[in-house]
């Protein structure tokens, strides 16, 4: 609650003023100086920064912000000057939902806390019966009121189980401040004891293990012309195009700094293809099958996009009158650090697997990368749902999604997780929210769960065998 600012630099009728927090309204352009915190959600309009975003990621490396960019309340900006325009304000912020879910998390009573009750509730009557038991006995020993009494109070002082009423609530709230800490959300404090639960993980593919776009990762020219002519040619045919591999062949180009030509008559054909006049030729671009059925392709050139294809790429065809200019592959790469965390999970005695729409190759290629322990490919997102109840025969199973389709998973699932950067409606349905786009936050989730489930049962004995 601390990281929350106070006040704003907020801009009106042209004068800069320092304004209460509570004033900041939807639409105020905020000035942001180098060291200041970030007032309120806001988008920047003018300058670059750099931004620590760990009070809310947990990671260390600030982030690069230019015109465009989103900043967040309590974050706190580095170098550059920044003017921004709120977005969200008071309690619609992101810090201020981590408030408010911590909150409402720590406040809960997990699972395990009934224990202590059911024994409170016997323990405590016994206790005082026990007390006016020794009481009513001293008496008839022969001592007086006092010594009877005093010897009654030490039962009850003795006796009475202070320690079962904290034994839970304080490793609830302790455990929910280190996540939000590191970037790991439990919504509830039954969510932060089940979630160490868990026996099977499954995992969605798009955006979770890997990046979530297409990035290009083969250039083979077929002829005689060079990577450079193919890679400027296949751009300039697809900068008008919408589809995702046809914007990551135009990224590589930009990155490449090829000069695209002007391009006229551009059409999207059914079949996974494009078709545009460039300098007065066509060039058609596509899927192999669409290209095979409009031309005539050597058959080595369908074995090299077969193997493409089986490596868990896939290749895109590009042709000029009766000629194949080459192939150009692109593939959603797997994040850095998916292939560590899943080995985290497989380590510490946890089924990992995949699930993904995407064909069945393609599902095997990156899930084999990854080192899945199963892969399920070509499932609906009703489907997915349905793989999750049958995987419930080996125990409680976490679902860890960031997209739409994930969310009918992530509610039939012992406990879903939603990656922080996915849609809204994911993470409404998901029981923890992971701040950073990082499966790592999943074995950090989990390894925190168990121990907060080791320190409350600790609490317990201790609390039991002292009395």
């Amino acid at each position: 609650m601390k990281l929350s600012p106070k006040t704003a630099n907020v801009f009106r009728d042209g004068k800069e003023m320092q304004i209460s927090i509570e004033n900041v309204i939807t639409g105020d352009i905020i000035a942001i100086r180098p060291g200041e915190s970030v007032p309120v959600d806001a988008v920047v309009e003018e300058g670059a920064s750099s931004v620590d975003e760990s009070a809310l990621t947990g990671e260390s490396i600030p982030v690069d912000k230019a015109e465009g960019d989103n900043v967040f309340a309590g974050t706190v900006n580095q170098t550059g000057f920044l003017k921004c325009r709120a977005l969200k304000v008071g309690e619609d912020t992101t810090i201020s939902q981590i408030i408010k879910l911590v909150s409402e998390a720590s406040a809960q009573k997990a699972p395990i806390a009934k224990i202590a009750d059911r024994v409170s509730g016997v323990f405590v009557p016994t206790v005082i019966v026990i007390a006016i038991i020794t009481f009513i006995l001293w008496l008839i020993f022969g001592e007086d009121a006092g010594y009877a009494l005093a010897r009654g109070i030490s039962v009850l002082v003795i006796s009475c189980p202070c320690a079962l009423g904290l034994a839970t609530p304080v490793a609830i709230m302790v455990g929910n401040g280190i996540g939000a800490k590191n970037g790991v959300l439990f919504k509830t404090a039954a969510a932060l004891e089940e979630t160490g639960k868990v026996k099977v993980v499954a995992l969605d593919k798009t955006g979770t293990i890997t990046l979530g776009e297409p990035k290009v990762t083969d250039i083979l020219p077929l002829s005689g012309i060079s990577e450079n002519e193919l890679l400027t040619l296949a751009a300039s045919a697809e900068i008008k195009s919408e589809h995702p591999l046809g914007k990551a062949v135009v990224k590589k180009a930009e990155s490449e700094k090829c000069i695209l030509s002007q391009t006229a008559d551009f059409k999207s054909l059914t079949g996974s293809g494009i078709c545009a006049e460039i300098n007065g030729e066509k060039i058609f671009g596509g899927s192999l099958k669409f290209i095979c059925e409009n031309f005539e392709v050597p058959s080595d050139t369908i074995d090299i996009a077969n193997v493409l294809s089986q490596s868990g790429k896939t290749p895109l065809l590009f042709a000029k009158g009766n000629e194949i200019l080459g192939i150009i592959a692109a593939a959603d790469e797997i994040k850095p650090d998916s292939r560590m965390a899943i080995d985290s999970l497989k380590k510490s005695g946890i089924r990992v697997v995949m699930l993904t729409g995407d064909n069945e190759r393609t599902a095997n290629a990156v899930g084999k990368e990854a080192g899945v322990d199963e892969v399920v490919s070509s499932v609906l997102p009703e489907g997915k749902e349905e793989v999750i109840r049958s995987l419930k025969k080996y125990g409680k199973v976490a679902m860890v999604g960031d997209g739409i389709n994930d969310a009918p998973a992530l509610t039939s699932a012992d406990v879903g997780i939603a990656i922080g950067n996915g849609t809204s409606v994911a993470i409404d349905a998901a029981d923890v929210v992971l701040m950073k786009s990082s499966l790592c936050g999943a074995v950090t989730a989990i390894n925190l769960s168990r121990k907060v489930a080791r320190n409350i049962k600790e609490n317990l004995f201790w609390a039991f065998i002292y009395n």
